[in-house]
């Protein structure tokens, strides 16, 4: 029985063991999937949650409960060595172990990628988990009720600070979905103005959001200004010690929520924990249909797709002529990589992939959106309505399509719900502060 081990449990991983499952008929091979995560986090919808338009559980989807003949091992691989066919794995309780395999596909995704600016590492924050996201929410609502009950000064302009770093379609919407959560907070706290909430967007190039013409992308700066938010162009962080982010243009910016969204990099330790082929950028090198190729030619039994692999592009779409990291190639990718993986088992040969960009749409908050798709933009309300209708369909399994369908209906019908639950965060702490303890013995004393 063939052994098939599938590094990394997202977009492209999840869908390519998905495929295997349909492919592959009982005993013909065996697929073992590592990801330190239990769940699969559909990331397009992390600029939500981080709103509460969306619960947090619903955007994120089990592993375990949808790969019924998948083997779920919940660890990081931290090697590969490809040469004697094993992948070592660190679990989140025990000593590592190895994986021996006869195929691996490794889908480990991306990160996000910072540069050593001081005090970025320690005061802020990505977007690419759902933990980061939901970290935002509470801190966002908190923060709003900590001011209400103070006086103006410096402390309390910290508290209604918010700043986004990178301009991207992640960063944009992770700035526009938090002035609308902030737009909401205000009319539960009166005693807050809309001129009291500063929202700053740093963007190194002159322009935002390059997947979009510039037409749509000065729009949409045009419409965060109308909402109060500022987009700085031209413009780097250069230091957030102690929260304190100061730019190249000059400003400074106190926030205790500072958001980085500037790029993304391949799984790290493939670079330098694996013998696989890799780029300048670390990512492994794989042809179009999904088998690495190094310098020598292809490496057998070793497959790569997804954000921590250059997939040549063959539509001609692509950055460098590579595929971009996004989910529309990702997932396309895991369902033709299972058909492929299956193909050669049997003796067959791979396919090409081959996919033409279908556009980029963003949303912006509630009936705000973005557009494109070749030489045609949309903004505005409808814009918003393809977002949802793409990504609601888009959201893998049926159950969490309608999970998510109903946050927003719920959200229309009943408003946006504002609770912080961030005493989770030291969830022994009620019961602590009331549990009975042993008087001291004075005998000892």
């Amino acid at each position: 029985m063939t052994r098939i081990l599938i590094v990394g449990g997202g977009y492209a991983g999840f869908y390519t063991a998905l495929g295997l499952e349909r492919e592959l008929v009982p005993g013909e091979a065996q697929v073992t999937l590592v990801d330190p995560l239990p769940y699969m986090t559909y990331q397009p919808f992390l600029p939500e949650v981080a709103a509460g338009a969306i619960e947090a559980r619903h955007v994120v989807v089990s592993l375990r409960k949808h790969l019924r003949h998948t083997k779920v091992v919940t660890g990081e691989v931290t090697k590969i060595s490809h040469a004697d066919k094993k992948a070592t794995v660190e679990p989140p309780v025990g000593d590592a172990f190895d994986i021996e395999y006869d195929e691996v596909i490794v889908t480990a995704g991306a990160v996000s990628r910072t540069f050593p600016i001081p005090g970025i590492a320690e005061n802020a924050i990505g977007m690419k988990a759902i933990e980061e996201a939901i970290w935002v929410r509470d801190t966002v609502v908190d923060n709003f009720s900590k001011a209400a009950n103070m006086a103006p000064g410096p402390e309390r302009d910290r508290l209604l600070t918010f700043v986004v770093i990178g301009g991207g379609f992640a960063g944009i919407e992770t700035f526009a979905e938090m002035r609308s959560l902030a737009t909401a907070l205000l009319e539960e706290h009166p005693a807050i103005q809309f001129d009291d909430v500063q929202f700053h967007l740093i963007e190194a190039a002159p322009r935002i959001m390059p997947e979009v013409s510039e037409e749509t992308a000065n729009w949409v700066i045009k419409n965060l200004a109308e909402r109060g938010a500022t987009v700085h162009l031209n413009t780097q962080c250069v230091s957030a010690v102690d929260g304190v982010v100061e730019t190249s243009n000059g400003d400074t910016f106190a926030s205790d929520v500072i958001v980085w969204t500037a790029g993304v990099m391949a799984a790290p330790f493939v670079k330098s924990n694996s013998d696989l082929p890799v780029d300048e950028r670390g990512r492994i090198l794989a042809r179009a249909d999904f088998r690495v190729e190094g310098e020598q030619g292809i490496l057998e039994h070793a497959w790569a797709a997804g954000d921590v692999a250059a997939v040549p592009d063959l539509s001609g779409g692509g950055v460098g002529g590579y595929c971009v990291p996004n989910a529309q190639h990702a997932v396309r990718q895991g369902k033709l990589l299972a058909k492929n993986v299956a193909a050669t088992i049997r003796g067959g040969e791979p396919k090409d992939y081959y996919h033409e960009n279908l556009g980029a749409v963003a949303g912006l908050g509630p009936g705000v959106g973005a557009f494109r798709s070749g030489d045609y933009a949309i903004t505005g309300f409808l814009a918003w309505l393809l977002h949802r209708g793409y990504h609601g369909y888009a959201m893998p399994t049926v159950e969490r399509k309608i999970r998510v369908l109903m946050d927003w209906i719920g959200g229309h019908l009943l408003g946006r719900d504002l609770i912080s639950l961030t005493a989770r965060s030291d969830s022994h702490a009620f019961f602590r502060r009331y549990a009975a303890r042993p008087k001291a013995d004075a005998s000892k004393k």
